[in-house]
């Protein structure tokens, strides 16, 4: 577009070039922030889905989860234990994750092959366990002998006698258990010590005598109760629960029994009360001597 040059002036006129430049697409309107903001997007229900896990599932789900992922000891998938899910091929609110169908049963059960099924005595033949049953029946036959032996060499006895109510008979899977039991009138050790009473030793002596001739292994556990001690880096109830329970192997050897039978000696403090809304009760102090079922090997 030419403009007319100005009135008495011969100079050529100015010439103005106007260029309209169209940008395709909008430009601000293009799609790469919306890729952004997928991704912001996945990365939050990602993160709030992490949360909503960790809220709605136990210790045990959780590191199930992470073993899928990062397997730490074995190859749950290819072994056929949990299934084929990350879940075990439950629900997250489900009660254990071993076996197809596991969270139907209250108590975890032994994982089953993937397509595979138990027989008619699935975890309970004769080969399927360590425990051998002629041998348990015999076990239980003797026991039942021994409490009784116990009992009338207790009544017979005027000492002895007047510990009869100190001491429980309580037959548990692992054997016959029998507790010695402190009250507020008496007590089996010398207050805060290992050191035994007279009539307690008596007891433990008669004991061994007893069960001297059997084959079962021993386990000793010593019980405290929760009165605590004034220093207990010099002294605690986990030095004086295992203490105790060393005292009563030493006078059981003495009575007879030997080194070969102990299987177990150990201490447990207060952390197993009788009395378990009061653990201060005295009643807690106890030793627990325990008549173990013997053992067998698979296939007997």
């Amino acid at each position: 577009m030419a403009r007319a040059a100005p009135h008495g002036n011969n100079q050529p006129p100015k010439i103005v070039i106007v260029k309209k430049i169209t940008i395709a697409g909008g430009g601000h309107h293009g799609g790469a922030w919306k890729v952004a903001y997928a991704d912001f997007v996945t990365a939050m229900m990602a993160f709030f889905l992490l949360l909503w896990l960790l809220g709605a599932t136990t210790e045990k789900q959780r590191k199930g989860i992470a073993d899928y992922f990062a397997p730490t000891l074995i190859d749950k998938k290819s072994l056929g234990l949990g299934g084929n899910g990350v879940l075990g091929g439950e629900s997250i609110l489900s009660n254990n994750k071993l076996g197809p169908k596991a969270a139907a049963a209250p108590i975890a059960s032994i994982g089953v092959p993937i397509m595979q099924t138990g027989g008619d005595r699935s975890g309970t033949g004769d080969k399927g366990s360590l425990r051998n049953p002629t041998a348990t029946a015999l076990d239980q036959k003797a026991f039942e002998a021994i409490k009784q032996e116990i009992e009338k060499q207790i009544m017979s006895s005027k000492s002895l006698s007047k510990l009869a109510s100190h001491i429980r008979f309580v037959p548990t899977q692992d054997g016959l258990r029998i507790d010695l039991v402190d009250d507020a009138d008496y007590s089996m050790f010398a207050l805060g010590t290992t050191a035994l009473d007279s009539r307690a030793s008596d007891l433990i002596g008669m004991i061994a005598g007893t069960i001297a001739g059997t084959p079962n292994t021993i386990m000793i556990r010593g019980h405290t109760d929760s009165v605590p001690y004034g220093d207990p880096r010099a002294m605690n109830n986990w030095m004086l629960s295992s203490g105790r329970a060393e005292s009563t192997r030493r006078r059981l050897a003495l009575g007879g029994i030997p080194e070969s039978r102990f299987e177990r000696i150990e201490g447990v403090a207060d952390r197993e009360p009788i009395v378990v809304n009061d653990p201060g009760d005295p009643r807690n102090r106890r030793v627990a001597i325990t008549l173990l079922y013997r053992k067998g090997v698979f296939g007997q």
